[in-house]
């Protein structure tokens, strides 16, 4: 798709200005009024966006100057106040080079969101500046943001490898506005060169192949990103190919290391992807019924390895999930997977073989409503029905805020009988991300000056900043960063995190749309879904200013106005006696002032009688 303007203009929203005293008035939107909020304190914190936004205003931004000649400037534009939404610029001289381009998904103070964005104010305005966009891997969080983003930002060429660049392809071919992107392709070895910088590469693990670290060289030294990493170890012991891969660093001059931190906190070494693929090889060899197997359509390494053993033991596969469907596609047509045809049958299909037979690949392993085992949980699913001798393995962890979800799935795949396998009791799941020791380790071979932590919530950078000085980095060498965060290392010699930011503002999509986060907007709609609405319409004779009819109430989310009729009865009085004092003397009235005591009235009675805090909506009617 194409850009949006993300220019904010004066809604009708925002109203007119009240000629009254402020202190009277509750928090509104315009003519939408959110009663009670003045004199009574609110019932919840301050959600994570309102506390950002309400940070934001506060500060002034002034124009931010270019970096000095001798300076290294990096701002991570998101995923350092939470997971997802991975975007970091590092600038000098007359270069930018931006790395990964992520978006999160939507969140509880955010209803009808879709995604959220990286905020690149700062790159949109350098645009001409920006030299390349250097994407680690294939995952949502580091290229979910391309289609919405890589126009606004003078649709710079984007480096990567073999399968990343597959993936990317493949998402912007859903959007049929989008821009043509530039893709180019590059080797774990390969060196090139972009404006005054030498860009080079090494492979890292993680839970999807061809994942790399990226290195910028500059004039003081390397600047290096690992984007999301793990490592592939036995008992503690890294793989000669780790070794070799980071022994690159043994002759390097590593400036600052930019690094994933999202597991940090968690003591020892992860679970090894080995173990994972050695439970699910037992699971599948000796199941005797059909498996169902549930897991991230993007944990493509598993997802390989688990037809892999289906072949090995003459089991017929079934892909239930477009994602999950598209992701096995691209490595097929790269190589990185290969099976016979009859190997995967149609789901429809699948009726012809028997079950111990049967392995469903299905999404869903999160609770999503929408998605494969969240049908055949429901029973919905038009072509699969569970048995008594079915096995479901959930082969994934429990996202934060999805346990409920999760919950509710494992429940209704229960009561059908099946067997369900989870990572509470089998190596079913590893993380993709690194443990302290694997991250100790790391550090103990790139051995950087400066160290920047990125991916994750503050805490998890608090972490792994406190494990990087253990390793030996200097406390004065260390920022920890929140989003847009502009960070200098001067001469090669001082790190400075300035006081002020890049634009900070959340972006949003909303179907089509690019926009800043409205927090009115988001305001009425969690009013809406909390408290729900109320629509009061009273009709004047505008000679008079008597009530022309009974006042008309309409309630949605609020009260069942049939079981109501008393508090209804009772509304209508608050409506006639406040609208005919405002309009006593119709010609002089103003109309917009009558509308806005009204809303007053009947939101203090409400709340009187109700303790409940509905928008109300006020409708004067002039005949």
């Amino acid at each position: 798709m194409g850009p949006q303007s993300t220019q904010r203009n004066p809604s009708p929203q925002h109203g007119r200005p009240r000629s009254r005293p402020p202190s009277r008035a509750p928090q509104r939107s315009g003519r939408v009024r959110h009663f009670g909020r003045s004199n009574h304190p609110p019932r919840r914190t301050r959600s994570r966006v309102e506390h950002q936004q309400s940070k934001d205003r506060k500060q002034f931004i002034a124009p931010i100057a270019p970096p000095p000649a001798d300076t290294i400037r990096i701002i991570p534009l998101g995923g350092v106040e939470e997971v997802g939404r991975n975007m970091t610029a590092v600038e000098f001289g007359n270069d930018i080079f931006i790395l990964d381009c992520g978006f999160a998904f939507s969140e509880g103070d955010t209803p009808g969101v879709d995604y959220i964005l990286p905020n690149t104010g700062y790159l949109e305005e350098r645009r001409d500046k920006i030299r390349g966009l250097l994407i680690g891997h294939g995952h949502l969080d580091h290229i979910g943001g391309i289609p919405y983003i890589i126009d606004r930002i003078g649709n710079p060429t984007i480096y990567t490898r073999r399968l990343t660049a597959k993936m990317i392809q493949k998402r912007q071919e859903e959007f049929t506005s989008a821009v043509p992107v530039n893709i180019r392709e590059v080797e774990s070895d390969e060196v090139i060169k972009l404006g005054a910088a030498t860009i080079r590469f090494f492979g890292v693990t993680h839970t999807v192949p061809d994942s790399m670290g990226i290195i910028i060289g500059t004039p003081h030294g390397d600047v290096v990103y690992t984007g999301d990493i793990k490592l592939n170890h036995l008992d503690g012991e890294p793989s000669d190919e780790e070794k070799k891969e980071f022994g690159i660093f043994k002759d390097r001059n590593v400036l600052a290391l930019l690094m994933d931190s999202t597991n940090v906190w968690q003591p020892g070494f992860s679970i090894p992807e080995s173990v994972v693929y050695k439970t699910l090889d037992g699971i599948i060899k000796e199941s005797k019924g059909r498996l169902i197997i549930a897991m991230f359509a993007s944990h493509l390494e598993r997802l390989i390895r688990v037809v892999h053993f289906a072949e090995q033991y003459g089991k017929k596969i079934v892909i239930d999930g477009r994602s999950m469907r598209t992701n096995i596609e691209i490595a097929r047509e790269i190589g990185l997977i290969k099976y016979k045809d009859d190997t995967v049958v149609a789901v429809e299909n699948m009726g012809q073989y028997q079950p111990e037979r049967m392995i469903i690949l299905a999404t869903g392993a999160q609770g999503d409503e929408f998605a494969s085992l969240a049908r055949i949980g429901n029973k919905s699913h038009k072509h699969i029905r569970l048995q008594p001798t079915d096995t479901v393995v959930l082969s994934s962890s429990v996202i934060p805020g999805n346990e409920r979800a999760v919950q509710k799935l494992k429940d209704n795949l229960s009561r059908q009988g099946a067997h369900i396998i989870t990572y509470h009791a089998s190596d079913v799941h590893a993380s993709g991300h690194g443990n302290r020791e694997e991250a100790a380790w790391i550090h103990s071979q790139i051995k950087p000056k400066f160290f920047i932590p990125v991916h994750g919530y503050h805490y998890m950078l608090r972490v792994h900043a406190d494990l990087a000085i253990e390793m030996g980095v200097k406390p004065e060498n260390i920022a920890i960063p929140d989003n847009s965060s502009v960070i200098d290392i001067v001469k090669g010699e001082k790190i400075i995190k300035h006081p002020f930011k890049a634009p900070a503002e959340l972006r949003v999509v909303e179907g089509h749309t690019v926009s800043e986060l409205s927090d009115v907007l988001m305001r009425d709609r969690k009013a809406l879904g909390q408290e729900g609405f109320c629509v009061v319409v009273a009709t004047v004779d505008r000679r008079s200013g008597k009530l022309h009819k009974s006042p008309d109430i309409i309630s949605r989310g609020f009260v069942y106005l049939r079981d109501n009729k008393e508090l209804m009865d009772q509304t209508r009085l608050i409506i006639r006696k406040s609208v005919e004092t405002s309009l006593r003397n119709p010609r002089a009235a103003d109309l917009d002032v009558a509308r806005e005591d009204l809303a007053d009235a009947v939101s203090q009675f409400l709340l009187q009688r109700t303790m409940k805090r509905p928008i109300v909506i006020p409708v004067i009617v002039s005949v």
